[in-house]
């Protein structure tokens, strides 16, 4: 299917296997998803009606409206109120129609063939690299050296500035204070925090990411919008 557009929407399918299990139990399953892209950055799967267990689903007798989607009524999907949205005939978008869109935050996990996908869908046309550096890389946070590093791993993401990673050894380790903070990422896998003085999760790092960001495993980066990065003695802007 050549891609389609419709305001900021784009749809496109994706030759992968995509499962969404709530209960342990998989509430759809297909090799036929739809990627649509509501919002510029990530896409969300949509699910043919033909491959969901409808079962699952009891319809609320609410529907949601989107100025280029229409309307989607509203389903509970196992007990979880409002968790999926089913177009219909009359969806703006043709390849939308008889498709079921599943909240994200809903279900218990999402699967790419066999492998679990965290925090959003795959975008197909983003990229990660990571590339050794022996770039100087220091990191100083209100005047004080956090970090100094020729060892560097840069990383490489579709969209997003590079991110310097640097072997815990080049880094004041002393001046940061571990937090509760965790975030995931479909590329990298799931990050942990720390915060430097008054400046809250400033720091990160992946210590067991996803098969392709391997390279980065327990190496630290740093928010390089909120503190000053000097590479090769030029500071960058925030």
């Amino acid at each position: 299917m050549e891609p389609t557009t419709r305001g900021r929407v784009r749809v496109e399918t994706t030759a992968k296997r995509v499962r969404t299990y709530a209960d342990g139990r998989p509430v759809a399953d297909t090799t036929r998803a739809l990627l649509v892209w509501e919002n510029p950055h990530f896409p969300t799967y949509y699910f043919p009606l033909d491959d969901v267990e409808t079962g699952e689903l009891k319809q609320t007798g609410k529907t949601k409206h989107s100025p280029s989607r229409g309307d989607g009524a509203l389903h509970d999907v196992a007990g979880r109120p409002d968790a999926a949205l089913v177009y219909g005939d009359d969806a703006p978008l043709e390849e939308i129609r008889g498709h079921v869109r599943f909240d994200w935050d809903a279900m218990d996990a999402w699967f790419e063939e066999d492998e679990e996908v965290f925090y959003h869908a795959r975008d197909p046309y983003t990229r990660v690299d990571i590339l050794p550096s022996s770039r100087h890389i220091r990191v100083e946070i209100d005047g004080v050296t956090v970090a100094d590093s020729r060892r560097a791993r840069i990383l490489f993401e579709t969209g997003l500035r590079p991110r310097y990673y640097l072997p815990k050894t080049d880094v004041r380790l002393d001046l940061l204070t571990r937090s509760d903070t965790a975030t995931f990422c479909p590329y990298k896998g799931r990050a942990e925090y720390w915060s430097v003085g008054e400046g809250k999760d400033l720091v990160w790092s992946y210590p067991t990411p996803l098969p392709e960001s391997q390279k980065i495993a327990g190496l630290v980066s740093f928010y390089n919008e909120k503190l000053d990065i000097y590479v090769d003695g030029v500071l960058e802007e925030r």
